[in-house]
């Protein structure tokens, strides 16, 4: 993981145990004295690509830094059902009072990397990227960014202040796609790529006429996207965007998009099956 981001990822922690913990964890403490060491084993219930064993580390160091976890996988690997992702070894009380936050943080995230697989699976990596939209979980949009890279999408802009996308709203409050370029390109920096999104063909031809370098082609049909394709000849990125499922996302990488965006892998994930045993 990218230490830039550590630290953001220490606050995301540190709110995520506050939480959990309050003042103490009073049934661990009433019941494991504080000299008692041990160790768990970290298991797959299920197949799953793995995403956030750092992050699950980091929790159980947060607590007692002398608290270790051995990894026999690497974040983006395919962990069978039933293997043992790892053992967590030391202090009873900071793996006992960490373990449903570290649990959450690895289920979600690891979730969200399972199921981008699944739609990368189902697409030509050469041809087409999968990619994430700003629908995260407030807070923690870092970390399931992060997850989406593991399995095997990529990222579109983190914010609205890393790359521009012109939408309806901002094309109706313009008065058109036309004047909304317009004014983009008078204040954009140079180094930003400026994409608009549209409904229909008659936009596509808009859009590429008042010179956007990218659009996203709205809950557009695979016929509209073929004609989107033809009309663009390359000459600007083309997105695929609104509704996209598994079922759906195989024939839609074929029209000729370059791009296409699945809110689904961040919003609608479900954490996978991990367990922590004490052995």
């Amino acid at each position: 993981m990218n230490t830039g981001y550590l630290s953001a990822i220490d606050r995301i922690i540190d709110i995520a145990l506050e939480e959990d913990l309050g003042p103490g964890d009073i049934t661990t403490w009433a019941i494991i004295d504080p000299s008692t060491k041990g160790k768990a084993r970290l298991l797959a219930r299920e197949e799953i690509v793995l995403a956030g064993i750092e992050v699950f580390s980091r929790i159980f160091s947060r607590l007692d830094p002398e608290i270790s976890v051995e990894s026999n996988y690497h974040d983006g690997d395919v962990v069978p059902q039933g293997d043992d992702i790892g053992i967590v070894k030391g202090s009873m009380r900071g793996m006992l009072s960490g373990e449903r936050t570290a649990l959450n943080f690895l289920q979600h995230l690891s979730g969200i990397a399972t199921l981008t697989r699944r739609y990368v699976e189902k697409t030509d990596p050469s041809r087409v990227r999968v990619i994430d939209t700003r629908k995260t979980t407030p807070g923690l949009r870092v970390l399931e960014k992060y997850a989406v890279r593991m399995g095997g999408g990529f990222n579109h802009r983190f914010g609205l202040f890393d790359g521009i996308l012109i939408k309806d709203n901002h094309i109706a409050a313009a008065g058109s796609i036309s004047k909304a370029l317009t004014k983009i390109r008078a204040r954009a920096p140079h180094t930003l790529r400026i994409e608009v999104e549209v409904e229909d063909v008659k936009g596509v031809e808009e859009a590429i006429g008042s010179g956007a370098d990218a659009i996203l082609l709205d809950n557009m049909s695979l016929q509209e996207m073929l004609e989107a394709a033809s009309i663009a000849r390359g000459r600007v990125l083309l997105e695929a965007s609104g509704g996209i499922t598994l079922e759906s996302i195989e024939e839609i990488s074929k029209t000729g998009v370059n791009l296409i965006s699945v809110g689904a892998i961040t919003h609608s994930a479900r954490s996978v099956d991990i367990s922590l045993e004490v052995i």
